[in-house]
């Protein structure tokens, strides 16, 4: 998709459609708007004035252009976009993304925006872009049918701005949002499809296309260094357990010497449950239970195209949990890298089991910041919903750091508590941890305390997105399906770290 910057003349931009923010209870009285108004014949103040568009958050209104000759379009798109005291640049990505899919279903191939947005004029740009990008994912990979419209060509308008901030922004905004369209990509794929070594296969693959380092730890490696906790989640499939490494080093680092993150992701390309088998109602959705390991993924994407200078670390336990002959059993006793010791008493708690070995592998790497992310608890859903990721750490400015970072980008975040009370639940008879504690209390808590028990001096932050990392309904800007979640906070800590 090609995509331009303007800084004026938006009404004079080379485009079949123009689409602009509409603030709530504004009138065509004045500015763009009223020139909107001209362009239309009076259709937008006659709206206005009967209700039937009040700039709501997701009004949209949609109009031919009558004034033939004067603009190069001939189709225009009011967008709500709510309050104006609220309006920030973080708002930018959804209603460039409303306005993306709403014209691409009328065949509209090219359209200008004006997010009418006050800030950095490269954030704007970026969100602006971004939205676009991420606007054109859906699950119709596998139809015969799937949706062949397309928008070719964006142009975003911020006035005043400089031209090189908003080809920046654009820069950035593409990078961002084929990483969380990745992201969304692999999370989507049915688990015949992404195994394990396929999964490792694409993160080799989009490595080698954008210039970061990668490895591949099989299960022989796996087992040399000890990892008898990972592999203990791999015993029952055929598919052969990978841990996937991936490494961004800048040609000259700006960051303190001797720091290094670390980006964890579980990737549990199918989870039966193991021994302790799910219910199968609702099991198919197992197949986003890798959303960890492919947010890592994407991420990794996006940051070697934005090329940071401070170099990151991507790691991923890509493993596929199932009931085979071999399987693990509840009260078997395993021993992960670190050399504790684990009993698992229900195999479908398999996630902190993968990031255990993972985490502790990282620190082994050199990271002093990790953090990791996982589709870990159905817990975290029944208490936060699919409103806001749950984080926990042992470090509270870094959780701090995360949170603001989610702020900036329009991703939230709520911090749930983690200490030695809570440890006290999986404290174990026999060995050195169970990986679980008590039925039916602090479930969320319980996974993140078992990881931080495979931390040493590293400061770690947990993400549960298991209720934010896929939506169950569309929204105008976004398909159903894999969210892409955390992408944007990720980007934002690590550029921080500058």
């Amino acid at each position: 998709m090609k995509s331009q910057a303007i800084t004026s003349n938006f009404t004079e931009a080379n485009a079949e459609a123009l689409a602009v923010a509409v603030f709530k209870d504004e009138k065509a009285s004045s500015g763009v708007i009223k020139e909107l108004d001209s362009l239309t014949g009076g259709s937008i103040s006659s709206i206005i004035k009967s209700e039937e568009f009040k700039g709501e958050s997701g009004d949209i209104a949609y109009f031919v252009i009558e004034a033939k000759g004067k603009v190069k379009a001939s189709r225009l798109l009011l967008i709500g976009a709510g309050d104006k005291a609220d309006y920030a640049a973080k708002d930018v990505s959804p209603l460039s993304g409303a306005a993306a899919r709403y014209l691409r279903k009328r065949n509209v191939k090219s359209f200008a925006f004006l997010p009418r947005c006050e800030g950095d004029a490269v954030e704007i740009a970026q969100n602006a872009m971004q939205g676009v990008v991420t606007s054109k994912f859906d699950l119709d990979k596998y139809r015969k049918d799937k949706n062949a419209k397309e928008i070719n060509s964006f142009t975003v308008c911020v006035e005043g701005a400089k031209a090189a901030d908003l080809k920046k922004g654009l820069d950035r905004g593409q990078a961002i949002g084929d990483g969380m369209n990745m992201t969304r990509d692999l999370a989507n794929e049915p688990p015949n499809i992404l195994t394990p070594t396929e999964m490792a296969n694409r993160a080799k693959k989009m490595a080698k296309e954008t210039g970061l380092k990668c490895e591949i730890l099989d299960e022989a490696k796996m087992e040399k260094m000890g990892m008898g906790s990972l592999l203990s989640v791999s015993h029952g499939s055929a598919e052969p357990a990978k841990l996937i490494v991936l490494r961004y080093e800048p040609k000259k680092s700006t960051g303190k010497k001797g720091e290094l993150l670390a980006l964890v992701g579980k990737g549990i390309t199918f989870d039966t449950g193991g021994i302790s088998i799910k219910p199968a109602s609702g099991m198919e959705s197992m197949k986003y239970d890798m959303t960890g390991g492919a947010t890592v993924i994407g991420t990794m994407m996006a940051i070697a195209n934005l090329k940071p200078s401070v170099p990151v670390i991507g790691i991923v336990a890509a493993v596929e949990n199932m009931p085979g002959g071999k399987a693990t059993r509840p009260s078997d006793i395993v021993t992960a890298m670190n050399g504790k010791t684990v009993e698992i008493l229900n195999t479908d708690a398999e996630g902190r089991l993968v990031l255990a070995d993972a985490v502790h592998y990282a620190e082994k790497q050199g990271a002093t910041r990790i953090v990791d992310m996982a589709t870990l608890t159905g817990a975290v859903i029944i208490a936060l919903g699919d409103i806001n990721t749950g984080i926990m750490g042992n470090d509270q400015g870094l959780v701090d750091e995360i949170i603001e970072c989610g702020k900036e980008a329009g991703e939230n975040f709520w911090q749930l508590p983690v200490g030695k009370d809570y440890s006290k639940g999986i404290k174990s008879d026999i060995a050195d941890v169970k990986n679980i504690g008590p039925s039916r209390k602090a479930g969320t808590i319980i996974g993140a305390v078992f990881i931080q028990e495979f931390i040493d001096k590293a400061k770690w932050a947990h993400l549960d997105i298991a209720g934010t990392a896929w939506a169950d309904e569309s929204t105008p800007h976004h398909s159903k399906g894999p969210t892409g979640v955390a992408v944007r906070t990720l980007v934002k800590l690590v550029e921080r770290s500058q």
